[in-house]
This record gives C-alpha cells, sequence and structure tokens, in this order.
C-alpha cells in the first residue's frame, strides 16, 4: 500500500497549521488514514551585521551589531493514498510563503 508524504515548509505557524488542518479534514471526509501533522525541527537562519558602514560603532570602541533571525517552521503529514482525497489535497489554497512537496512513498509494515 502506498501512502503519500506531505512536507510543509514557511515562516507562519498559523498558515502551516491551518493547511495541516484542511488536510486532516479532507482526509476524515474520505474516510482515508492520516498520520501528523509530525513537527520537525525549524530552522534559525541568523545573519549579524555591523550597524554603521564605517565600522566605529556607537563611537565608544564598542561596535554595534544588529542581529536578524528567520525561523522556517516545517511540517511533515502521511496520508493514504486515495485519488479522490489526492486531488482534493492538490487544490488547497496554498499561501505564497509556504513551500509544500508531496511524494508518494510504499508503506512500512511490521512482520
Amino acid at each position: 500500500m502506498e501512502i503519500a508524504r506531505i512536507k510543509l515548509a514557511g515562516r507562519k505557524i498559523e498558515e502551516l497549521q491551518n493547511i495541516t488542518n484542511e488536510i486532516r479534514d479532507i482526509a476524515k471526509k474520505y474516510g482515508v488514514s492520516v498520520r501528523g501533522p509530525i513537527p520537525l525541527p525549524t530552522k534559525k537562519l541568523k545573519v549579524v551585521a555591523l550597524r554603521t558602514p564605517c565600522g566605529d560603532g556607537t563611537g565608544h570602541g564598542n561596535a554595534t551589531w544588529d542581529r536578524f533571525e528567520m525561523r522556517i517552521h516545517r511540517r511533515l503529514v502521511d496520508i493514504g493514498s486515495n485519488e479522490r482525497a489526492l486531488r482534493q489535497i492538490v487544490r488547497i489554497p496554498i499561501p505564497e510563503g509556504v513551500k509544500i512537496d508531496i511524494e508518494m512513498k510504499e508503506k512500512y509494515e511490521h512482520k
């Protein structure tokens, strides 16, 4: 049996939560098994830069730095492969700041 693995990544947690809720609702509507959303580790992108172009800083001998950080939140959802459910999932409106990957995988079963 195959499953669809859906990976979501974005800067805003609310957007990811809304999309995962819609996926779960669609799966429930069609009676498809769903596993997730599983939170994956958050990537933190940091940039440190001098505040002044000349590098003098505040004038007291200490350089003044600006620190910027962007967090990328990620979620993982596994859903049983049902053609009608997957069509509905593909039609979900995805916000501009969210990246989504869908791949088909063979379900691993314990024997």
